[in-house]
Formats: structure tokens, C-alpha cells, sequence
């Protein structure tokens, strides 16, 4: 019932990353990765993986979450994926995104979470392994190797 409330921060989020979308953002870009880390109240994880666009561009990249809120687990998320929104090239996806979440799962869990950097959306999924429960505001950082 009160599930709606963990949705409005990450509304907020998302809405702030709709302006300014270039005119000539045609390329998607797609990531792989995996990741893994802990958190009591101080949410920390980190991974690798690779995005790759259908304008032919890859990357290997290094992914570092940090975050904090009311979280405490364990957990790793292997063979994750995330879409990008169009971009105009492979350089838009690098940075520092922004989100808020809601998660909780035990043993084996599934993941989801959206993130903004500007004009650039980031949508991920994965199947997790581990425990963890709580809310989460953060960010994810997006670095090239």
C-alpha cells in the first residue's frame, strides 16, 4: 500500500533528466556488467562491463555506485544489462547518473533501478545473489577503462 511513495523520488529523478534531449540523439547504446558490494546505511558497489551502441562504438567501462539511506546487505548482480536513452554518441554515456530506490530480496533476487545524468536515462536489470532491504539515494558512475 505504501509502495507509491518509494516511486515518487525516483519520478522526480527521471522527470529532471527529460530537457534538452539532442536533436540528434539516434544511437542506442546497450551495457552488460557486473557488480558487487555492501551496504549499512553507507551503500557502496563496484563492477565492470561493456557498452556497446549500434553505431558500431564499444567501450569497457568501471562502474562504482555510492550512495546512503536506510539499506543494510550484501549482494552481487551478475550479468546485468542497462539501456541507455538515444544518444548522439558514445561519449554521452560516461558520468555520474543519479537515482533513488527501493529494494529487498534474499538469497536470489531481481534487480531494477533508473537513473538520469542530464539528458541521458540509464534503465537496469539483474539477477542478484545476496540480502539486502531499504531505500537508497545515489549515484552510479559510468567511467571508461
Amino acid at each position: 500500500m505504501r509502495s507509491w511513495m518509494f516511486a515518487i523520488p525516483l519520478v522526480a529523478v527521471l522527470a529532471l533528466g527529460t530537457e534538452g534531449v539532442s536533436a540528434d540523439a539516434t544511437v542506442r547504446c546497450k551495457l552488460t556488467f557486473n557488480m558487487a558490494g555492501w551496504s549499512v546505511f553507507y551503500k557502496t558497489s563496484s563492477g565492470s562491463g561493456l557498452v556497446k551502441c549500434s553505431n558500431g562504438q564499444s567501450a569497457r567501462v568501471k562502474l562504482e555506485a555510492r550512495g546512503g539511506g536506510l539499506t543494510v546487505g550484501k549482494s552481487e548482480i551478475e550479468n546485468g544489462r542497462g539501456d541507455f536513452s538515444p544518444v548522439a554518441g558514445i561519449g554521452e554515456v560516461f558520468g555520474v547518473y543519479v537515482s533513488a530506490e527501493a529494494h529487498a530480496g534474499a538469497v536470489k533476487s531481481v534487480k531494477a533501478q533508473a537513473m538520469t545524468k542530464g539528458a541521458v536515462s540509464l534503465a537496469l536489470a539483474g539477477n542478484g545473489r545476496g540480502f539486502d532491504l531499504g531505500i537508497a539515494f545515489g549515484s552510479l558512475s559510468v567511467e571508461k577503462l
